[in-house]
């Protein structure tokens, strides 16, 4: 299959958010990402349900919805209320993981488990055959700006082999730091999904950058 692309409204213009959203719709684009971010698990703030709920308003495609916060059960009802299609939490931030993936399933969600760089994919070993998504980061999560960590491609490749031998199926996406030269070798090494933020909306020509991404 090819490549789902999930431009990152993080990086997007705030003072023009419609329009980058309806760029993104008409763009080949598979999904939005969203970063809620709530400075306590990640250092900074983004921003939360209303901003969310405005944006599937005019979404044409899945929001992918990524919480970077502490207590993610507190909200897995909002978000789903807010639009959101696919919900993912991470793994550093659940207490009782599978719990947590019961509860979003039960709201009618895929449900997602993110990994910080330094989380190893062996913890996902008795939780795998129940989520939709890992999403793996490959920057530190939080804020831009940061280089794209090498260890990915190899965690990558863990993943797939830990999947194979339980059988079961799921999306591996990616994000940080991805651009077509990133892109191109995470998808060689078995990504499924790529998340792209500043690559996307900081370009001449954002609908190009996501088609040209598409074809990784």
């Amino acid at each position: 299959m090819q490549t789902l692309i999930s431009p990152s409204l993080l990086a997007a213009d705030f003072m023009n958010l419609k329009a980058d959203v309806e760029m993104v719709n008409k763009s080949e684009a598979d999904w939005f990402h969203l970063d809620i971010m709530d400075g306590v698990f990640v250092p900074n703030i983004s921003y939360g349900l209303p901003v969310v709920e405005q944006i599937s308003k005019i979404a044409t495609k899945p929001l992918d919805v990524h919480l970077m916060i502490v207590d993610p059960d507190r909200y897995i009802e909002a978000f789903k209320k807010a639009g959101s299609d696919i919900l993912t939490v991470h793994y550093e931030a659940c207490t009782h993981l599978h719990r947590t993936v019961q509860n979003i399933h039960s709201h009618g969600m895929k449900a997602g488990v993110s990994l910080n760089p330094h989380t190893p994919v062996s913890v996902l070993e008795d939780i795998i055959q129940d989520i939709d998504l890992v999403l793996l980061m490959s920057v530190n999560p939080g804020f831009g700006g940061q280089s794209f960590i090498e260890n990915t491609y190899s965690k990558i490749e863990k993943l797939k082999a830990l999947v194979a031998e339980k059988n079961t199926e799921l999306i591996i996406e990616i994000d940080g730091g991805v651009n077509l030269e990133t892109g191109k070798k995470l998808v060689e090494a078995g990504a499924d999904a790529l998340v792209a933020g500043s690559f996307v909306f900081n370009s001449e020509n954002p609908t190009q950058t996501i088609a040209d991404l598409k074809q990784l």
